[in-house]
């Protein structure tokens, strides 16, 4: 089987550049063990640095509580701005942080571990509910997500399941053994909470379809009891919330005789090596980079090395880019609106002193409007599940228009020098270059409206 560098860099990779070389199966593979020097380059906060943010929210928030009940009218406003101040600050970083992913998209030499860092934080949706904790999926993908993409699923699961903003976002932190030491001293506690147990076998590891039941869901709920994190952000485990006694998933039997989070983590691992587990993570990975609906022969040989390797995610990426199935002839997914800006700005070889340096309105209406308006606000998929992998959730006449008017008004303000449109034709879409997309480049008006039909092209809409 002949693949060629430029058709893996596409459908694999971030798409092509005129910096960077083109890259077969096995360079991308080989990405995933190299050096980090393009988060280093480009860096975005780790939750841990984050949390402090937190712990002085909750602290202005007492302070705002204590004043008001004490008459102090002028220190409860003081305290209020304050947090009107940070939350404005934490917006602008952000958006830097946001500008700051897609330069590691368009200037990195190791592209299939960008694209699985946004596949996996897919996968493993947590977003913030209030607006402090909004800006905090950046650097939850930093610190739970992109370290774990070449490693086992099951640390991979682990990092991501008993991260803070995961326990935030699915309410875990307020679940409570109904037989625990603290719901026996305080009838006003919530209770158990089933959000993170059930997403966990739905949508993390077994699947929708997988073989477990409602029981299943409880047990593995009462496990979690006990899981939380500190107003700083950093993670604990509340001994005084947990449930006593064993609790059983899936026919094993975890914590008898003990609390912690050791038996949380067992039973986490077991779940990440069982067979349902395999082929659901093969599946989701076939969908994604190869087709919405991926040939049985190609789930299947993936999900067999997952097994074989006890969910060792780089053997399972080798099966999935080995198999034929995944290089037919027929056209790639539609890239997500995230993808599309990513690889234009790639293909375009933003300069990226130019855009950090590019005004926030300016940022804004190129960036991050464009992206709600294609369907996919930043990292704010509609619920736990993330976005919706099929064709036709992103090609919809309001999308497509979206994705048009980006097309040509974008590239000017993200590159003024625009390329020459010919030059940018092979760059931008190499052996996918047909003569009606040379001939739309050269017949434009203008080179913003060439380079739009380009970008535009559904060879470059396609990964």
């Amino acid at each position: 089987m002949t693949v060629s560098t430029e058709q893996a860099s596409m459908r694999f990779g971030c798409g092509l550049s005129p910096d960077l070389p083109a890259q077969g199966p096995q360079a991308l593979l080989a990405g995933l063990r190299a050096p980090d020097q393009i988060a280093a380059r480009f860096p975005i906060e780790s939750f841990s640095d984050y949390g402090p943010n937190l712990a002085t929210a909750a602290r202005l928030r007492r302070e705002i509580k204590a004043a008001r009940a004490q008459g102090k009218s002028k220190r409860a406003i003081a305290a209020r701005d304050e947090i009107a101040a940070m939350r404005k600050s934490l917006a602008a970083r952000n958006l830097d942080w946001y500008v700051n992913t897609l330069l590691r998209w368009s200037r990195t030499e190791n592209p299939l571990r960008e694209r699985l860092a946004l596949f996996w934080a897919d996968h493993f949706t947590a977003k913030g509910k209030n607006p402090i904790m909004v800006p905090a999926a950046f650097p939850y993908i930093e610190e739970a997500i992109r370290p774990n993409v070449g490693g086992r699923f099951g640390d991979l699961l682990i990092a991501a399941v008993t991260h803070p903003l995961m326990l935030h976002f699915l309410d875990q932190s307020y679940s409570v053994g109904p037989n625990s030491a603290a719901a026996k001293r305080a009838e006003r506690l919530g209770g158990l909470n089933e959000n993170l147990a059930r997403e966990v076998l739905e949508l993390h590891t077994l699947g929708v379809d997988g073989p477990y039941g409602q029981d299943d869901v409880r047990q593995l709920a009462e496990l979690f009891t006990g899981l939380s994190y500190k107003t700083n952000g950093s993670f604990t485990f509340r001994n005084g919330f947990a449930e006593p006694g064993a609790e059983t998933v899936l026919g094993v039997a975890y914590g008898a005789g003990k609390r912690g989070i050791g038996p949380v983590l067992d039973a986490l691992n077991d779940i990440a090596v069982h067979p349902a587990t395999a082929r659901h993570i093969a599946w989701k990975l076939a969908v994604h980079f190869v087709s919405d609906r991926p040939d049985p022969a190609l789930v299947d040989h993936v999900a067999a090395h997952f097994e074989r390797s006890g969910g060792d995610l780089e053997q399972v990426y080798a099966a999935l880019l080995e198999h034929p199935a995944s290089w037919g002839a027929q056209p790639g997914n539609v890239k997500p609106p995230f993808d599309l800006v990513a690889s234009s700005c790639r293909a375009l070889a933003v300069d990226p002193q130019a855009m950090q340096e590019l005004k926030p309105r300016h940022l804004r209406r190129a960036l991050l409007r464009p992206l709600a308006e294609m369907g996919q606000p930043l990292l704010n998929p509609g619920g736990p599940d993330g976005w919706p992998e099929e064709d036709a959730a992103w090609i919809t006449p309001q999308g497509l228009s979206a994705r048009l008017r980006w097309a040509v008004s974008a590239p000017s303000v993200l590159r003024p020098a625009l390329p020459e449109p010919g030059a940018f034709v092979d760059t931008a879409l190499g052996p996918l270059a047909t003569e009606p997309v040379r001939f739309a480049a050269r017949a434009a008006e203008s080179r913003s409206d060439a380079i739009g039909l380009i970008l535009s092209s559904p060879a470059f809409q396609r990964r």
